[in-house]
């Protein structure tokens, strides 16, 4: 189950939600990330983000999207952005709760 139910389809594409999550955490702003999938009626899923910013820093919507550009392709780029405060949904070992998102 794991990575495997982790991977979003859309446009009959596989992302791989640890692909995008990496490339914007590598934005200055972005603390921590998580990426996952919504259903979509056109393209099966929509990749969405959860993203939770460095104290004091600040970033939009558009300039997340902007930056994974240079590395991501377009269907693997983010949909859409939403932000939060809180830490995100975690394991006890770390790993990111995904399905707690969608």
């Amino acid at each position: 189950v794991g990575r495997k139910a982790d991977t979003i389809v859309s446009g009959g594409e596989n992302v791989a939600p640890a692909e995008v999550e990496a490339a914007l955490e590598r934005h200055p702003a972005v603390l921590e990330a998580a990426v996952y999938g919504r259903p979509d009626p056109e393209w099966g899923e929509a990749v969405v983000a959860r993203v939770r910013l460095r104290p004091g820093t600040a970033a939009s919507a558009g300039e997340l999207r902007e930056h994974c550009t240079a590395t991501l392709a377009r269907f693997k780029r983010p949909r859409e952005v939403h932000f939060t405060e809180d830490p995100l949904p975690r394991t006890p070992s770390g790993k990111l709760l995904r399905r707690e998102l969608a």
